[in-house]
């Protein structure tokens, strides 16, 4: 994010401000290249036939220069000169015909109205920026994130051949943009968190106790991003009727060990809990554009596996796709998904764990070996955040919140403890049969998920 700021020099001992313009490009200059320069690449995209996907589609990195002047290949315009580079095109035109999202689509998207800048809830340097019409995030990335990416992409690819729906960050676009000194990385990913609907409570959730409260300074925002430790003292867990509560622990298992397979941890579940009973939504806010395009497999309820019923789009619209769930007597709706997977354990965070179990108990500790972290982000989304309503306890708010014990039991069919497997192939071949493999002992897990 300090890129994005003015830089100040050092000259002979004394410190003098760069001419912003010239030197480093202003943060409207910056948003608006890289409007310019995804317009451009999709539209020169467009006169590409269509093709199978290839494996060296997937390495594949185009560039371009545009020049303010313009030239024979690109239009004039008002930014600093920059050079585009678009990563993997005929991957990601892929996955984005798979949700349906027509070339017109994502270019009036992208490009139509200003972006919308938002303010980060996590850890990382990252800017987010959201199109107009709620659609879409783009976010900047650092290098070796971004070559992360590009390395996933294959699996990334097969694993949405065989289950589109999933919680997973649906990838859409990567770029970078190189402008005056200053080199920004960009993906474009599905919105989890509608703007027109109002989140009473939003939290980031990875299983883990350590460090795990919201800071003071983030408690005074107006709308605070919680964690995991205020989620226990905040919510008793948030009930869903039997087959939604499958559906969305089915769900996380199948994507949890998609994740381990690529060796990826320190994600979060990002939730945002709206409360039905309370101020409806306000449409105001809200584009009619996002009526004429609409994204599959988007929502929240449509993302999650299960029976027909609940696959479909909701017909009421003013649901936006959000899960119904209750906590105590309040209806709820429910907005999540799985964000910042762009994490590789093996060559970011082995050093930072190393630390970390110096000073704390290395069980509870964020970043840990992918077995394990997922193991534990189960157990605790299973039985923690979500719990299975009782058929017939569901209509009696009193007798719901004193079947505690038995809530918690009946959500243990998908923490029921299994054999330990001897060997990773085992596990590999897991991925179709993934009901349990979830409660292994914390104590001691670490030696026993060595690779």
């Amino acid at each position: 994010s300090s890129s994005l700021r003015p830089k100040y020099v050092n000259h002979h001992g004394r410190q003098q401000k760069t001419n912003v313009f010239f030197l480093q490009p202003t943060a409207a200059a910056l948003k608006g290249a890289i409007q310019l320069g995804i317009g451009y690449a999709v539209g020169n995209l467009s006169s590409k036939p269509d093709r199978d996907v290839l494996m060296q589609d997937f390495s594949m990195v185009e560039s371009v220069f545009l020049p303010s002047e313009g030239s024979n290949l690109t239009p004039a315009h008002h930014y600093p000169d920059f050079r585009l580079k678009t990563y993997a095109p005929l991957a990601f035109r892929y996955f984005r015909e798979l949700f349906g999202i027509k070339p017109d689509d994502y270019l009036y998207s992208m490009c139509n109205e200003p972006l919308i800048e938002l303010t980060n809830p996590g850890a990382s340097s990252s800017w987010f920026y959201l199109t107009s019409d709620d659609e879409f995030i783009i976010k900047t990335v650092q290098h070796k994130e971004a070559e992360f990416l590009q390395k996933l992409l294959p699996g990334y690819y097969m694993n949405l051949n065989q289950n589109p729906r999933t919680l997973l960050p649906k990838f859409y676009g990567l770029y970078c943009i190189q402008c005056s000194g200053v080199t920004v990385r960009v993906v474009v990913m599905n919105n989890v968190l509608p703007r027109a609907m109002k989140m009473h409570y939003k939290y980031d959730l990875k299983g883990s106790s350590y460090k795990r409260r919201a800071s003071r300074k983030e408690r005074l925002k107006s709308s605070p991003t919680f964690k995991d430790l205020d989620f226990q003292e905040m919510h008793e867990g948030l009930h869903f009727d039997p087959d939604t509560y499958s559906a969305l622990m089915k769900t996380l298992q199948r994507d949890c060990r998609v994740l381990e397979s690529f060796k990826i941890m320190d994600y979060s579940l990002l939730l945002g809990i709206h409360v039905s009973d309370r101020k409806q939504l306000v449409r105001a806010n809200r584009c009619d554009s996002r009526k004429g395009q609409k994204v599959l497999y988007s929502t929240a309820l449509e993302s999650i596996q299960g029976n027909a019923k609940a696959s479909e789009p909701a017909a009421d619209d003013d649901t936006l796709g959000g899960i119904p769930a209750q906590h105590k007597d309040e209806k709820l709706l429910i907005f999540l998904g799985i964000i910042d997977i762009l994490q590789s354990y093996r060559f970011i965070k082995k050093v930072e764990h190393s630390w970390k179990a110096l000073v704390h108990d290395g069980d509870t500790v964020s970043v840990h070996r992918p077995g394990f972290y997922a193991d534990r982000f189960l157990k605790f989304m299973g039985s923690i955040v979500f719990k299975k309503m009782h058929p017939l306890r569901g209509a009696s708010s009193k007798r719901k919140k004193n079947s505690f014990y038995a809530v918690k039991s009946a959500s243990q069919e998908f923490l029921s403890p299994l054999k330990e497997e001897k060997s990773e192939e085992k596990k590999a071949q897991s991925l179709d049969n993934l009901d349990g493999d979830c409660k292994r002992k914390e104590r001691g897990g670490v030696a026993r998920f060595a690779y």
